[in-house]
């Protein structure tokens, strides 16, 4: 049997025309629940995001996740920078790779992938 296709929430559709992609990477995302409901009514943009090293974590910075409608008592910001969930060897060696001159992380996707969201990024120049 066939495993079935990821749902794709956002796109970042000037990324292979804006870079030149080396590789794809696929984390995961933390986010609260509020913000898995509003990806999952197609709320969410990765237009303007980037992957930013700090303090030995990777976040994802400017992402914009507009904030659930429903029910929701406490609003989170839009924009706020999002850790990205990755091994540690994982994340040495992109800090290896992000030391040489003109590489950057962009994200390419937000998708599903059973029940977690999943994000896609590419190690790229430009």
């Amino acid at each position: 049997m066939a495993t079935p296709a990821a749902k794709v929430f956002a796109t970042h559709k000037q990324a292979n025309r804006l870079y030149e992609i080396l590789e794809r990477i696929e984390v995961g995302i933390e986010l609260l629940g509020t913000e898995v409901k509003s990806i999952r009514a197609g709320h969410a943009s990765l237009n303007e995001a980037y992957a930013h090293l700090q303090g030995g974590d990777l976040y994802l910075v400017g992402c914009h996740i507009a904030p659930w409608a429903y029910g929701d008592l406490q609003r989170q910001e839009p924009d706020r920078p999002r850790r990205l969930l990755l091994h540690r060897r994982e994340i040495d060696r992109l800090v290896g790779k992000l030391g040489r001159q003109g590489l950057t992380l962009v994200p390419t996707r937000l998708y599903a992938k059973g029940p977690y969201i999943k994000l896609e990024i590419a190690l790229a120049r430009g």
